[in-house]
């Protein structure tokens, strides 16, 4: 038995719980793990179980909704955290913006382009999917935090 840790958020503890704790039972009964909330989040159970739980708990913590998180049980699937460096917090605000886009345009178009999900939340874009698209999406919201116009992201978001 394995027991390992994560810390996210205050605010996506609810959300990790669910309505009368539905989404916590819900992800213990697929990983076959035991779910304990406090300061920290600490799981237990089997190694490869306890693995793939830290990593839906993480995705729920950086915005993921649980059942995209829920995504990482796939074999095939990965998540992929990138952290946004801005001096301030009106450039950390600015980049977010650019990878949003317009009323969540460009997040959903490179979304579709690299058949990925992608979350915005805090100082972090983070990439939920294949282990192939998931280099082609970070390469796209990349693109758009050095200042590269939109165009030019999608049309490496659609370069595979």
């Amino acid at each position: 038995m394995l027991v390992d840790s994560v810390a996210i958020p205050e605010e996506r503890k609810a959300v990790l719980i669910g309505h009368k704790g539905k989404n916590k039972r819900n992800i213990e009964k697929r990983t076959n793990t035991k779910i304990k909330i406090g300061d920290i989040v600490e799981v237990s159970g089997e190694s490869l179980d306890v693995y793939k739980t830290i990593k839906i708990i993480k995705a729920i913590g950086r915005g993921f909704s649980p059942p995209k998180a829920l995504l990482l049980l796939r074999e095939d699937y990965e998540l992929d955290i990138m952290t946004l460096q801005g001096e301030n917090e009106n450039t950390v605000h600015r980049l977010m913006a650019r990878v949003i886009g317009r009323s969540g345009t460009a997040r959903r178009k490179i979304e579709l382009k690299t058949h990925t999900c992608i979350s915005i939340y805090g100082k972090t874009v983070s990439v939920i999917g294949n282990p192939e698209d998931i280099p082609v999406a970070h390469e796209a919201i990349s693109a758009l935090l050095s200042g590269s116009p939109h165009h030019v992201a999608f049309k490496l978001a659609s370069e595979e």
